[in-house]
């Protein structure tokens, strides 16, 4: 099975197949904005999946936008480095900070199995009857029948508490963590040129100083589960405060994990099922299906647009022979959207057979450690929904960011419909 051929003639305007395609590169943060990256990477999965682009934010860079290639990548961390850079742009040399997804073994290694624990199966178990109790009253206080942005008062909000959970974080502060994330994600390297690199360098030092004050608190105390404990406690991690760029890495990864990936399929969420209520109606006839829609949602929202690696040889990868040192970038949201591996994978169905079967959280060693979290804070949320509400309402089109890395909603207008009874 392939993509199906576009009719170009249609759509005259759209640059994704009126651009000369060695021209094409999919890395400009404006893409998602606009709502036209999927056409950027559907035309590359048909005509040139493993694809050179010559204009990157850093330099040239090769795109693999099929879901095997991607996978067959991301599995093979001997040939091809996570080392300092996972997005497709290089970080400025003077401020590139550093974290355990942005590293090899054995460095990598240490530091995740060092925070781990804190989103373990047993510790989501434990903390399961508090998100719940969070998420309906976080729902509880919507106005039904008018409108408001989901994307503030519930998709951040929610995330937020539990992040603040895995944290300890002072809760007055919890939005905090928020506001951090998107200036971590936010830069020239993921597509948006608009930043002030100087400001967001003091931010990113504001941000380092209050963690740095909990740490030191935390390290005082007696061990926890909570992230900055656990980082504080280990052997292998307990010096990393003394590396101001590492230890601040590594708390904004976990920030940015805990944060993005639920976030933005919670919006997504609510978006599909207004755009398809065919599939809402199936989700209320049937309860159960909710494990498979949550997995749906991602699938379908795919938040980490792409993941970055440097090959450490020359290889070989769909045909084309990828020299060492050069830029490889998974586009995991093109993965998802591949019909040799996903029947029908532009359509949003909750009733799929092998709903899991995406890339959303990548592979290998470096395959999301939140998951189970992520798709938990996802199951409450709509098992409460369901509760509560017959109709959640888009008014209008969402807001999205300007990135190539994060595919996030900054505003989403909604009105919420009561459930009879």
């Amino acid at each position: 099975m392939t993509d199906t051929l576009v009719d170009r003639t249609a759509e005259p305007a759209n640059p994704a197949w009126s651009t000369p395609l060695e021209a094409l590169d999919p890395s400009d943060g404006t893409l998602w904005r606009d709502n036209l990256l999927h056409d950027y990477l559907k035309r590359l999965r048909q005509e040139d999946p493993v694809h050179w682009s010559p204009t990157g934010p850093s330099g040239p860079y090769w795109s693999i936008t099929r879901f095997n290639d991607i996978v067959a990548i991301d599995s093979n961390h001997r040939d091809f480095s996570s080392d300092r850079d996972i997005t497709v742009g290089d970080q400025p040399p003077e401020f590139a900070i550093r974290n355990f997804i942005a590293a090899d073994p054995p460095v990598h290694d240490v530091q995740r199995k060092s925070v781990s624990p804190a989103v373990a199966p047993s510790r989501l178990a434990d903390v399961e009857r508090l998100m719940r109790e969070r998420t309906a009253a976080i729902l509880d206080s919507l106005p039904v029948g008018e409108p408001f942005d989901w994307v503030d008062k519930v998709s951040i909000e929610l995330t937020t508490q539990f992040l603040a959970t895995l944290f300890d974080f002072p809760w007055e502060d919890r939005r905090l963590l928020p506001y951090w994330s998107d200036v971590t994600t936010t830069n020239e390297q993921t597509g948006d040129p608009n930043v002030d690199a100087a400001e967001r360098e003091r931010i990113m030092m504001e941000c380092h100083d209050y963690f740095a004050r909990l740490w030191r608190e935390r390290a005082a105390q007696p061990p926890r589960f909570d992230f900055l404990s656990l980082l504080a406690h280990n052997p292998g991690t307990r010096d990393m405060i003394d590396n101001p760029l590492e230890f601040l890495g590594n708390i904004m990864l976990l920030v940015v994990g805990g944060n993005d990936t639920t976030r933005n399929s919670m919006t997504g969420g609510v978006l599909f099922f207004h755009d398809n209520p065919g599939e809402l109606a199936k989700l209320k006839a049937d309860p159960d299906l909710i494990t498979g829609a949550v997995s749906e949602m991602i699938r379908y929202q795919s938040p980490v647009a792409h993941m970055r690696r440097t090959a450490l040889k020359d290889v070989e990868i769909g045909g084309k022979l990828i020299k060492k040192g050069e830029r490889v970038v998974m586009w995991y949201v093109s993965g998802n959207r591949d019909p040799e591996v996903i029947e029908r994978p532009d359509d949003f169905l909750i009733d799929r057979e092998r709903p899991r079967h995406h890339v959303a959280f990548g592979f290998g060693i470096h395959r999301c450690m939140g998951n189970r979290a992520a798709e938990l804070q996802l199951r409450v949320l709509w098992e409460e929904i369901l509760k509560r509400f017959s109709k959640i309402e888009v008014i209008g089109e969402p807001e999205r960011s300007t990135s190539n890395f994060i595919l996030g909603y900054t505003r989403l207008m909604v009105r919420l419909h009561r459930r009879p009874g």
